[in-house]
């Protein structure tokens, strides 16, 4: 690709996946489509929680792709009200790092799951061994998608 651009797996530009990035975070902290705010009133939140601007249309040209022309202090704004590096918009394994942590975020809204953990806290590693493989086992009888390894180090090794 032309002038050295950070690129994806996919051979596309990081920027070009920029609405993508934006996307995962909006549903990472707006799980409920139902309850998830329209562009503006997010752009209006966004503004009041950081003290920067930025409109209700361009975060939908952005969030939709049909913009791509971000500027860094743009980035930080959107980074800071969502919690997470300005990196993570630019670098794909910082991307790849975070979408793990919000994973288990989003896993740990349910109160079963967090009253599994609590419950294994103290546990001998042999114990929380045979705890991962029940639930491993649990999942291929489910048919739900496995989690390698590399994902779940990756919300053990936080920036």
């Amino acid at each position: 690709m032309p002038n050295g651009a950070a690129h994806r797996d996919d051979g596309r530009p990081i920027l070009q996946k920029l609405d993508q990035r934006i996307n995962e975070l909006i549903e990472a902290l707006y799980p409920d489509e139902r309850t998830r705010p329209g562009y503006a009133r997010l752009a209006k939140e966004i503004g009041e929680t950081t003290g920067g601007s930025i409109s209700g249309t361009y975060l939908w040209e952005l969030a939709t792709g049909k913009k791509r022309n971000i500027t860094l202090g743009q980035l930080d704004v959107l980074a800071e009200f969502f919690g997470v590096a300005p990196e993570y918009f630019l670098n794909e394994e910082v991307h790849q790092r975070v979408n793990a942590q919000l994973a288990l975020a989003t896993a740990l809204r349910n109160a079963k799951i967090r009253s599994i953990a609590l419950r294994a806290d103290g546990l001998s590693p042999a114990s929380l061994d045979a705890l991962l493989t029940m639930v491993n086992e649990a999942r291929k009888m489910q048919n739900l998608q496995s989690i390698s390894r590399s994902e779940a180090d990756a919300t053990e090794n936080p920036e």
